[in-house]
């Protein structure tokens, strides 16, 4: 069955006025809902009541930072989430960024590599309903074993922007996230991480026939994430790297308003699935055609209500 997820909380939406538009999502044709964790709700409450609203989707956070919660916390989080939906709860862990972890959280920003596949390695244990006790590379745990281990362990996938992760990705763990890609883009990944994991991508969706709008839009949202470095990283990979050259210069001497101005046209339409809900569905089975397991759909903008953008970006519209 193929995948068509949506990104929860939807801006805009107080999450206690969820209820209605998740519950309906399953008759919709989605089959997952994906959090995220930067500056808004946390990743994991808006999965616990999704898990109550919708009994037939597949919840995960795409991503937790591997930072941000000591492990066992983290544990004690997945664990719970893996009760309240058994075999429904994917487990999305990853670096984040040096502006979340380290100016935001205090945290230093360390090995973010090396964090990942320890937590990652930890995880794996500890929801198995081991006992731990092990010095890793970037911490130490010392005799924790969850009070109750899930009876269905969940999977776990790793955010994962260049090869070093998503080779870690494919041998360790059970799939990869990534974002701000384009359909030809995710040949590139399925080049390092092979046909088989669950690939599973976020795509910034703009139901809009309003070209420039929804360029606007996606030149704001470009700018705020290819300027911090492990984005800009990711796209030089991708081959990105001249075409963004003059944003990042102008964003460097702190002038914002030519670097969004410099933002190509045909980066934004690379990267924001934009034009009328049938275009913009046409847009993300793209992505599908070209190996993404899990689009998970972000509505950003349109003019449509919530709501609306729902219906109007389902699967089977």
């Amino acid at each position: 069955m193929s995948r068509w997820g949506l990104t929860i909380p939807m801006t805009g939406v107080p999450l206690a006025e969820h209820r209605e538009i998740v519950a309906g999502l399953a008759d919709l044709g989605y089959t997952d809902v994906w959090s995220a964790e930067t500056n808004g709700a946390d990743a994991f409450t808006p999965l616990a009541l999704a898990s109550q609203w919708a009994p037939r989707l597949r919840l995960g956070p795409a991503i937790v930072p591997a930072y941000t919660r000591g492990p066992a916390l983290l544990a004690q989080h997945a664990a719970t989430l893996a009760d309240l939906a058994p075999g429904r709860f994917v487990l999305g862990i990853g670096t984040s960024s040096d502006t979340i972890v380290q100016r935001w959280n205090g945290i230093a920003f360390d090995e973010p590599y090396k964090r990942v596949r320890d937590t990652l390695r930890f995880l794996r244990r500890a929801l198995a309903g081991e006992k731990v006790t092990e010095d890793y590379a970037t911490f130490s745990v010392k005799g924790f074993r969850l009070e109750k281990a899930p009876d269905t362990p969940p999977p776990i996938v790793l955010a994962a922007l260049r090869p070093g992760m998503l080779r870690l990705a494919a041998r360790e763990a059970d799939g990869a996230i990534t974002n701000w890609l384009s359909p030809k883009d995710v040949r590139t990944v399925r080049g390092v991480i092979g046909d088989e994991p669950e690939l599973i991508a976020r795509l910034f969706v703009c139901p809009t026939a309003d070209a420039d709008e929804a360029r606007r839009v996606g030149r704001w949202m470009i700018a705020a994430y290819m300027t911090v470095p492990v984005y800009r990283a990711f796209h030089e990979w991708l081959g990105r790297g001249e075409a963004l050259a003059p944003m990042n210069e102008a964003w460097a001497a702190g002038d914002r308003k030519k670097a969004l101005e410099v933002i190509p046209d045909e980066v934004v339409d690379d990267l924001i699935v934009h034009g009328p809900p049938e275009a913009c569905r046409e847009r993300i089975r793209e992505y599908v055609d070209n190996g993404l397991t899990t689009p998970i759909v972000a509505v950003v903008g349109g003019g449509l209500s919530p709501a609306e953008a729902v219906r109007a970006l389902a699967p089977g519209s």
